[in-house]
């Protein structure tokens, strides 16, 4: 049984060795056609990377072709994008048209891509760093699923990050492993390219030589693979203990430099270090220069058997971290040299791989060419019997019902935030099927955003329960914050990146696990901009989450410049993938959740982003519910301007009372004077836009809805514009019927003072849009 055993072992060795070979041509010849055999229209070049493809081919074959379980989920690298490409264009899952258009229009994607690629994608990837992150909380939502009974235990699968070194450098993966830490992650493995160099050099020896020890120190176990088989076996042999120290000794950049000079150059340097030492001479004379550099390039990244040993011997759930060591550019002409990131193999150098890879001319593109009839179909039915082959689609589990309406805070004044809050609590209190879907998440601000109230309600989540000592020792608190494994709210700590990939991983549990949850993340407004390239990651990967981006603007008051918020405006309505609302009152509050509730959850939805104020304002009196299709729409009429009217005022969000009290004063000067309400100057303008755009195609759309609201003043009208954040958010609407703008807003960081200061200050106050329209009105 046991010969049986070690047959099959090493049959199945020798299959996945062919696949590697495989995959580092299919990838090679990928981006070898997209720059030397397309044709080029622009004279640029198109790109790739055959190197640090050639670097992860094994790392890849081992993974998807042996060590892949049905639940497993994979981050691949994103300079490996094509290597996961020809994977499954040997399953037959990506078609040869895409291949021949990798990085042009609607081909193949530069780097994997849940958005953009054809073929299924788990993780897409691309800003270095994130696509490894991702994982690890992917791991906590699944953790998550499994504590509310959405998941079983059996069914959990392991998050995988194929990362390489150069990624250690992003601190957002040093910011995720300690937060990965605190909540106890599990079935995470990061497997690290460790081919010792990045875009510009080689990396540095120090550095990684304490990887080890970091993350150890933070539970997770180490696993480095740095000799194949062939080097231990040497290692083995008489004088071989010498080599073995000599390459343990040996710089990376040294490493690289004899890589590229290949077998002689191997020879003549072992020999002038090492040669005089006991049989090193002998052991080295047993070996051709190709076997020579065959040998000394025989790292446990490349060797097929340490790599399914090594993941075989991860067989619970601690996270893991895999130091593969490679060569990049391995089997390649490039293999070594510190040029080769984006460096590629001219036509000379792909025709001699090609020839020695038996592969004929104008068989390319067969995925199993150079293997002989038999096995090659011995290999194509090891493929079609592989896990990755029996996969199922990613599943799209049916919408949570969300009601008609939710309960509109009371208050004669209140904030957004609060009616934020207010809402949620309502929700929480209730039996609807909504609430128990949502989950909530902010980096160390949930009780100055007003998420306590639901936290009170429906508790941390924690695998384990931990007790609160302070209700436990009766010291009155109004955070009664019970953690257990049913709790809907997960804490982070003060990392903004984390806190858009946790979002992003929550937001993806409909298509990754089968079970829609709806995220709710609250953040202080200005700091977006420490994780906006996490937040457009989400966006990138079509994640769906509502994000409330509060307190916001000047109007933060006391809390001076570096506390309030500018440009996002400009975020919300700059990024794809994301719907922005700025309601002023509360009772736009409760009706944008409940939109963004219902939105986030259609197949051509977004994720919805709320910028919220903590400034109360007086509430305004509803004598039905008509405005609140055009305040979807991005705007409505709080004052209805009469017909033809000379002038209105346009604002956003809580400098609601200021504007209202310029009307008054201007109402009898400018008789039939309009105020409109932009509750999201995103969706207005990106219908517009939408609407200009269509022409060109020859479409005709709709009049778009800022059009309508304008066609209510006379057609060369003045508008002041105002928003607590930056001008540009509203200015625009003078282009869509060539209006007169006088636009007020924010354009220089703010500092501390009360608020009247601060409007008079930066010109928000009543006096302001007087001003403003006298403005307007003088150079007519």
């Amino acid at each position: 049984m046991a010969t049986k055993f070690a047959d099959a072992r090493e049959e199945k060795i020798a299959a996945i060795e062919a696949l590697d070979t495989r995959l580092r041509w299919l990838s090679s010849w990928t981006v070898h056609n997209a720059n030397h055999i397309r044709k080029k229209r622009d004279g640029l070049k198109v790109g790739g990377h055959q190197a640090s493809c050639a670097s992860m081919t094994a790392i890849m074959a081992a993974l998807y072709f042996h060590a892949l379980r049905p639940n497993d989920k994979v981050s691949v690298k994103p300079h490996a994008g094509p290597v996961l490409q020809a994977i499954h264009y040997m399953l037959g899952n990506q078609s040869l048209e895409q291949l021949q258009q990798f990085r042009a229009l609607g081909g193949a994607q530069s780097y994997p891509s849940r958005t953009k690629d054809k073929i299924p994608v788990d993780f897409s990837t691309g800003s270095v760093g994130l696509g490894v992150a991702i994982t690890a909380f992917s791991s906590l939502v699944q953790d998550y699923l499994v504590a509310h009974g959405s998941m079983a235990e059996a069914d959990a699968g392991r998050m995988i990050s194929l990362m390489g070194d150069a990624e250690l450098d992003e601190g957002n993966i040093y910011e995720c492993l300690i937060e990965g830490y605190k909540h106890d992650i599990r079935n995470c493995w990061w497997v690290v390219d460790y081919n010792r160099q990045s875009l510009d050099s080689t990396t540095a020896d120090r550095m990684f030589r304490r990887f080890d020890d970091i993350f150890e120190t933070c539970g997770w176990r180490v696993i480095t693979l740095k000799h194949g088989k062939l080097l231990r076996a040497a290692f083995a042999r008489p004088g071989g203990k010498s080599l073995e120290d000599w390459i343990e000794n040996c710089p990376n950049a040294e490493y690289a430099v004899l890589t590229y000079q290949g077998g002689t150059a191997w020879r003549a340097r072992l020999i002038d270090d090492i040669g005089h030492k006991p049989h090193v001479k002998k052991l080295l004379d047993s070996f051709d220069d190709d076997g020579l550099g065959a040998l000394m390039t025989n790292l446990g990244g490349h060797c097929i058997a340490s790599l399914m040993e090594a993941f075989d011997s991860a067989d619970d759930d601690r996270p893991t971290l895999f130091i593969a060591y490679t060569v990049k550019g391995y089997g390649l002409p490039l293999a070594g040299h510190k040029d080769n990131h984006s460096g590629m193999m001219n036509p000379a150098q792909i025709e001699q791989l090609r020839e020695s890879l038996g592969i004929e001319a104008g068989q390319e593109w067969e995925p199993f060419a150079g293997l002989g009839g038999n096995m090659a179909a011995r290999l194509k039915d090891f493929v079609d019997r592989s896990v990755l082959a029996k996969k199922d689609e990613e599943s799209s589990p049916p919408p949570i019902f969300v009601p008609a309406r939710l309960p509109v805070p009371t208050g004669e004044t209140q904030s957004t935030q609060a009616a934020f809050g207010h809402v949620l609590l309502d929700l929480a209190k209730s039996s609807e099927p909504l609430a128990d879907h949502i989950v909530t998440t902010a980096p160390d601000v949930t009780q100055t955003t007003n998420l306590g109230g639901f936290v009170n309600q429906r508790g941390l989540f924690r695998r384990s329960q931990v007790a609160d000592i302070f209700r436990e020792a009766k010291i009155p608190s109004a955070q009664k914050w019970a953690a257990h494994a049913a709790g809907q709210h997960i804490e982070l700590g003060i990392a903004e990146n984390n806190f858009f990939l946790l979002l992003t991983s929550l937001g993806l549990a409909a298509p990754h696990f089968g079970t829609r949850l709806i995220p709710v993340g609250t953040v202080y407004d200005p700091f977006i901009s420490r994780g906006l390239d996490a937040l457009n990651y989400g966006c990138y990967s079509d994640a769906r989450f509502l994000l409330v981006g509060t307190p916001s603007g000047l109007t933060l008051g006391p809390e001076g410049g570096a506390h309030q918020s500018i440009n996002t405006p400009l975020i919300g309505m700059g990024q794809p993938g994301l719907a922005y609302f700025e309601p002023a009152y509360a009772d736009e509050v409760a009706l944008f959740m409940r939109w963004a509730f219902e939105y986030l959850q259609q197949p051509d939805g977004s994720s919805v982003y709320l910028r919220l104020s903590t400034r109360q304002i007086p509430q305004v009196s509803r004598e039905d519910t008509q405005w609140e299709e055009d305040a979807l729409k991005g705007g409505y009429w709080l004052r209805k301007p009469a017909p033809g009217s000379q002038a209105a005022i346009a604002f956003t969000g809580a400098i609601a009372p200021e504007i209202l009290s310029a009307y008054e004063q201007l109402v009898d000067d400018i008789p039939g004077l309009g105020v409109l309400n932009i509750t999201s100057p995103d969706v207005l303008h990106r219908e517009w836009s939408a609407q200009k755009a269509a022409r060109w195609t020859g479409r005709h759309g709709a009049v778009s809805h800022i059009e309508t609201l304008l066609s209510d003043l006379a057609p060369h009208a003045g508008i002041v514009t105002a928003i607590d954040g930056s001008p540009g958010a509203l200015s625009w609407i003078g282009g869509v019927k060539g209006m007169r703008i006088s636009p007020l807003g924010t354009d220089r960081f703010g500092q501390t003072g009360d608020l009247p200061d601060l409007y008079r200050n930066y010109r928000l106050d009543a006096d302001a849009v007087i001003d403003a329209m006298a403005e307007l009105f003088l150079v007519r």
